[in-house]
């Protein structure tokens, strides 16, 4: 295939590369962009998983695009409401026209010379070679493996006779009707396939190794009826937007500031869900409220499966699968027709990319990042990650302004390059994600890029302090090193 040329290369169509490229459209709607995707639709993550139940984790006011009034009453939405919604957005702003599929971008080498990327994608179907040249290169490909999910190695497991699947790669086909389910984990995905089944299931259990914070919310938001017979839709979006991007951070903040408090509260909701016969023992951490994310629940309904006696929780460890189940290790035996490991995702940067300046490999492991945004010594080159103890959104949107902002600056003073420099003992061993303590993060924390000890360089996860940085302050810093055309 010939080679193409653009201006700039978006890596990724899912939540973050299309609203990337919408900003584009509407800021600088002259710039020639690409969007590489691997997959043959857009989504990303929303188009991927499909397990039972699949749904957004935060509200949809803070999940949605700053620009795209999400107005449906529901608060968390299944996975095929935002797949939607992703690609009108995508085709209201004609960023679908520019999207090439089917391409996995394996390479991008800089060259100084040029001041140029030159990036390499693969046709995983018919082998073929795609090129394409570009001067600026944004990375929205998240931060995990498509083509692995997390499974340990559970001793015996190839001697079990069931169906024993990842919800990573949920099967079409799998009928569950009247059978024992065991799903393993006591995440969100776990929180939201237990209930999703329950009702068509024989039996379902949740066995977890230690247990999760839940949070209990409503399923709708019943005042949109009411306030947009009086506000238009665009005002009424960002009054949603702006109320629950409030109540996101006070809940936040107050974890941090009153972890015991918050414990003792989180805890009273499940019991007061539940009801005096709850166990708290399968509800109660042995860690401060959002050092992992809170398991959301709409509408109670992980307590009620529970309360109806389809659902169980049990908190255990698996010594060995059998060919009838899982043998724990308290001496319990769980029987199972299906074991669905939801067990948690692989990190990979950067969509696994091999990067290079000038056909030298840099370990972006080894890169601090700047406003979260940049990397250090990396020329013309952004990524976006979403917050991880907020909406996704929330970062991504004002991540991809502050692109603009950039390429818009560079282009008023005829700038040809931009590349951050780190001062001297700036760095830490803490990585953009350090936040968190789950295990998937832990596992794979050697693998992203780190964080300095001061700002821009130091990841706040804070809203205010990012919107005042990236909206705000000026583009032109001491850091950032620009050369001329």
């Amino acid at each position: 295939m010939p080679e193409q040329d653009v201006d700039v290369l978006i890596i990724g169509a899912g939540l973050s590369g299309i609203g990337m490229a919408c900003h584009l459209a509407r800021q600088l709607p002259a710039r020639r962009i690409i969007l590489l995707e691997r997959r043959d639709a857009i989504g990303g993550t929303w188009d991927l998983f499909r397990y039972p139940g699949v749904r957004s984790d935060s509200d949809m006011f803070t999940m949605g695009y700053d620009f795209q009034p999400w107005m449906k009453p529901k608060i968390l939405a299944e996975g095929s409401l935002i797949r939607d919604y992703i690609r009108r957005t995508a085709e209201e702003y004609g960023v679908d026209q520019h999207i090439h599929f089917g391409l996995k971008v394996t390479a991008a080498d800089w060259s100084s010379s040029r001041s140029q990327w030159t990036v390499t994608a693969l046709n995983e179907t018919t082998g073929d070679i795609a090129t394409y040249r570009c001067h600026f290169l944004i990375s929205c490909a998240g931060y995990y493996n498509y083509d692995e999910g997390y499974s340990p190695e559970f001793p015996g497991i190839e001697s079990f006779k069931g169906i024993c699947i990842h919800p990573q790669f949920w099967p079409e086909s799998l009928n569950y009707r009247d059978k024992k389910v065991v799903v393993i984990g006591s995440g969100a995905t776990a929180a939201t396939i237990v209930p999703a089944m329950a009702q068509e299931v024989a039996q379902i259990t949740l066995l977890q190794r230690s247990p999760s914070y839940y949070l209990s919310t409503p399923r709708y938001d019943n005042l949109i009826g009411l306030l947009e017979k009086i506000l238009p839709r665009q005002w009424l979006y960002r009054v949603l937007r702006s109320a629950n991007t409030f109540l996101q951070r006070l809940l936040y903040k107050s974890a941090m500031r009153w972890p015991e408090k918050m414990r003792k509260y989180l805890l009273w909701k499940v019991k007061k869900s539940i009801g005096r016969d709850a166990d708290m023992r399968h509800f109660t951490p042995h860690y401060p409220p959002w050092q992992e994310r809170l398991c959301v629940v709409p509408g109670g309904d992980l307590f009620k499966a529970i309360k109806s006696g389809k659902a169980r929780i049990i908190t255990d460890q698996i010594d060995h699968f059998t060919e009838r189940g899982i043998q724990l290790k308290s001496g319990q035996g769980l029987d199972a027709d299906i074991v669905i490991t939801a067990t948690g995702l692989q990190l990979q940067t950067f969509g696994g990319v091999a990067l290079s300046i000038d056909n030298r490999a840099i370990p972006t492991n080894r890169l601090l990042s700047y406003k979260s945004v940049l990397l250090q010594n990396m020329p013309n080159m952004a990524f976006i990650l979403g917050y991880t103890n907020a909406s996704w959104t929330l970062k991504s949107d004002i991540a991809s302004r502050y692109i603009c902002r950039l390429l818009q600056h560079m282009d008023s003073n005829n700038i040809a390059t931009v590349t951050p420099r780190t001062p001297d003992n700036e760095a830490t061993e803490e990585n953009v994600m350090n936040v968190l303590s789950s295990g998937y993060i832990q596992r794979g924390k050697d693998q992203l890029p780190r964080q300095g000890k001061h700002a821009p360089w130091r990841v706040s996860h804070a809203l205010e302090a990012d919107r005042t940085m990236l909206l705000s302050d000026p583009v032109d810093d001491e850091f950032l090193e620009f050369t001329a055309r």
